[in-house]
């Protein structure tokens, strides 16, 4: 398995545009902030702050993904824009770059009235505001100029947007790779012939390190059955007109229940993700309370809440059983605050998704014999998924991913994390009834022997495929 993170090729114009890790890049870009994906990069000519950046916003038909690209061609006098060729318009163009260009043009009137009468009106060589079509993906991109007139010289400046449908079930990657060849052929233009050279686009070590904690759904290993599910569920929420015109209700509630460590609240955040939206996670503090009514005043506090967001939504109960309990548990005070409690729970999920379609209910047990039935019926959790551990298959697939998410976000030119003997499979099969958060604790614990060793002086090796066999040796519950 390929640990270093994929890379997709986009030729444009002589340009060519090297993509590094394009999913990473649409999941961080469904961030709240917009992610800046080229860093240093050198244009020739007169182009000048170029930038593109990847981000979200929710419109009227669900998420969508945003992509702005932005240039400013000045700095230096273009012969061909001001309608002068040969030697003498490129003289005067040399001239007029390096020195005062008003004394210049009155000293040699004869030669460049003509230049200093177009100074003063929008050249025709230059397009208009307009809109791009790429043929491949259909992204639709709006090209805007600013231009400057009065500027000496000259400056126009460019703006480049395009938006396109975050679903779960719309590929995503060629929108991007629309985008890039829309803009790079909006900057080849405005450089006036070909752009020679080599670009990346690419996550800033830092922004990967930012929204590590952010996952999606292809990011989850060895629960292809499950994550096919939560997709459905995506599907189904990003796309309410189909279900009004069927009458159709999608699930309004998801309970994730198996042992400990295996990736529940992390499929929880990745169905978040997915649907463009935002996870709402409750604990046991946050309902329970040994005041007589408050914890009924605070499970009553969060479904108003709930009902009230405006964003698409994940309200995960994590850990479910230490929350509500066991129904009919009890005559004492406490037993009849737990039944209370959990009435009014089942009287809020009965209408939350008339109330507000925009939010989903998840909730995890790792003791699903211990929720009331009545809790969990249909119609309050629709779906039921065991999430167990992993097989081989699935112990290869999470370890390989953590390491790419882990060389995304800490290597850099001339630092690599992991050493080329790294081998995923042969880690899979050494650690049997590894959970990923087994996994998880193994790479922790290298990674700390590793920073402690630089931390005393000591220039460490990357980590190697002997090192991490000891590390899942020995968390392995085997």
């Amino acid at each position: 398995m390929e640990l270093r993170p994929p890379a997709e090729t986009v030729e444009c114009r002589g340009a060519s545009v090297r993509i590094v890790d394009p999913d990473a890049i649409l999941l961080a870009a469904a961030g709240p902030e917009p992610v800046e994906l080229l860093h240093g990069a050198g244009f020739p000519g007169p182009l000048r702050a170029v930038a593109l950046t990847a981000g979200s916003r929710l419109s009227t038909s669900g998420p969508v993904y945003r992509f702005v690209g932005t240039a400013r061609r000045g700095g230096g006098f273009d012969a061909l824009r001001i309608g002068l060729t040969g030697p003498v318009g490129v003289l005067i163009a040399r001239q007029m770059a390096t020195r005062d260009p008003l004394g210049f043009a009155a000293r040699t009137a004869s030669l460049a009235g003509e230049t200093i009468r177009r100074l003063g009106e929008r050249p025709e060589d230059l397009p208009r505001d307009r809109t791009l079509v790429d043929a491949v993906s259909g992204l639709s991109a709006r090209v805007t100029y600013d231009v400057e007139p009065a500027a000496l010289p000259q400056q126009v400046s460019v703006t480049v947007t395009a938006e396109a449908p975050r679903r779960a079930d719309t590929p995503l990657v060629p929108y991007l790779r629309g985008f890039v060849e829309l803009f790079f052929e909006v900057l080849a233009e405005l450089a006036g012939g070909d752009l020679s050279g080599r670009y990346t686009l690419t996550l800033h070590p830092e922004e990967v390190a930012e929204r590590s904690g952010a996952v999606s759904l292809d990011q989850v290993g060895g629960l292809d059955h499950i994550v096919s599910q939560l997709r459905e569920v995506a599907v189904s929420f990003n796309h309410p007109e189909a279900m009004a015109r069927w009458g159709a209700r999608r699930p309004q509630g998801i309970l994730l229940y198996g042992p400990p460590g295996t990736g529940k609240t992390m499929l929880a955040t990745a169905l978040a993700n997915e649907i463009g939206g935002e996870l709402r996670e409750i604990r046991t503090p946050e309902i329970l309370d040994r005041w007589l009514g408050a914890s009924e005043r605070n499970i009553k506090k969060i479904f108003t809440e709930a009902r009230r967001y405006t964003t698409p939504t994940v309200l995960l109960f994590d850990e479910f059983d230490s929350i509500i309990s066991y129904t009919g548990g009890g005559q004492d005070a406490a037993g009849q605050a737990i039944n209370s409690v959990a009435g009014i729970f089942k009287q809020e999920m009965n209408t939350l998704i008339e109330a507000n379609p925009r939010v989903i209910v998840v909730a995890t047990t790792n003791f699903p014999d211990r929720v009331d039935a009545s809790l969990i019926r249909s119609g309050r959790f629709d779906i039921k998924l065991s999430v167990p551990k992993p097989d081989a298959d699935g112990r290869a697939e999470i370890i390989s991913k953590m390491l790419r998410g882990l060389i995304a976000a800490h290597e850099t030119p001339g630092f690599r994390m992991f050493g080329d003997d790294v081998d995923a499979r042969e880690l899979a099969v050494a650690c049997p009834g590894a959970t990923g958060a087994d996994i998880r604790e193994a790479l922790r614990r290298v990674q700390l022997q590793k920073a402690m060793e630089e931390a005393r002086g000591y220039v460490p090796e990357p980590i190697s495929q002997s090192e991490l066999l000891q590390a899942l040796t020995s968390v392995s519950p085997a």
